[in-house]
């Protein structure tokens, strides 16, 4: 685990955090009172078991979620009192996700996959074009441009995914158990991915019950039964 810098900008702060699933005898608390804080350009990896409460947290973190009681900011924007368009805009223009299940689109080739973001955007096809070309190099992904995720293995696939949450620059990525379905090496690859954009000057927030994550994260939080530590 490396030592994260001391004089870091914070860049979402999260108070009390409490979710709730389910009504009566059978309500589950994923979130008990969670407090966390990110800075700009580490690498945070959150671990536990499963049903911890890690997804629950991630998904409240950056919007997805709206938590029962208890603050989300984002530099400065209150996520919890932001309406849905604020938080869609948000997540489009200053956040990107990494998911197991990667959500690739069958249908498009591995370059359109990755130039999706930019698409939704509106940003001109000339730009898009280069932006996919510097990313895709980047994953080791040049030559595979034109192939269907189909035809992928699944290393190459969660490539394609991180290669898509960096083309849009995104000032954090998300990323929800990215490694859970890949053997030891193709993991270590892809955290080397996470940890790169790090080295850019991104943050990248790791949920994963993988050992090994930890070892390339900047701070490690343990949650265990909706609370960390």
């Amino acid at each position: 685990m490396t030592n994260a810098s001391q004089d870091r900008v914070t860049l979402v702060v999260a108070r009390a955090l409490q979710k709730r699933y389910g009504t009566g005898t059978a309500a589950v608390t994923a979130l008990n009172g969670v407090d966390v804080e990110i800075t700009a350009g580490e690498l945070l990896a959150i671990t536990g078991r499963s049903g911890s409460g890690k997804t629950t947290l991630l998904h409240c973190l950056s919007g997805i979620t709206t938590p029962d009681a208890g603050t989300v900011t984002f530099d400065g924007i209150d996520l919890t009192t932001a309406g849905e368009r604020m938080r869609t805009e948000l997540r489009a223009r200053r956040m990107a996700f990494v998911f197991q299940q990667l959500n690739l689109l069958p249908a498009l080739t591995v370059a359109e996959n990755v130039e999706l973001p930019l698409v939704l955007r509106g940003e001109d096809a000339a730009s898009i074009r280069a932006a996919s070309t510097s990313v895709l190099e980047q994953v080791g992904l040049e030559g595979r441009k034109e192939t269907l995720p189909g035809d992928l293995s699944g290393g190459e696939q969660q490539r394609v995914a991180v290669a898509r949450a960096l083309i849009g620059r995104p000032d954090i990525i998300w990323a929800d158990e990215p490694t859970g379905a890949l053997d030891t090496a193709t993991s270590s690859d892809v955290m080397k991915l996470l940890r790169g954009a790090v080295d850019t000057g991104r943050s990248v927030v790791v949920v994963s019950h993988a050992p090994d994550v930890a070892d390339v994260a900047d701070r490690v939080l343990k949650m265990r039964d909706g609370v960390i530590g």
